[in-house]
């Protein structure tokens, strides 16, 4: 049976482009994770007596490896979008 072309379509749960909530998780993860780094970092702070040394790490740190996986996760989803449509390539052949 023909698909009805006054329906619209829902695009399929497998499909890889990143959506807002996809978007908002990533922004999530990236305030956890250095929230998460700079209380161990003052932690560590409090305990060794040294004062902002292990926070400016730990901010460091968690913003960095936040970034780094946050990168990481966006480009695999644009990689794997971007070869879908590969067929309808206008360039000359020779």
């Amino acid at each position: 049976m023909p698909e009805d072309p006054k329906r619209p379509t829902r695009p399929s749960p497998d499909d890889d482009a990143p959506t807002p909530w996809a978007l908002a998780g990533l922004g999530m993860q990236f305030f956890v994770a250095v929230l998460l780094f700079a209380y161990v970092g003052n932690w560590m702070d409090t305990r060794f007596g040294t004062s902002p040394l292990f926070v400016l790490a730990g901010v460091i740190g968690g913003g960095g490896s936040s970034f780094y996986l946050s990168y990481r996760r966006l480009m695999r989803k644009v990689k794997s979008t971007s070869g879908k449509g590969s067929d309808n390539d206008s360039s000359p052949r020779s």
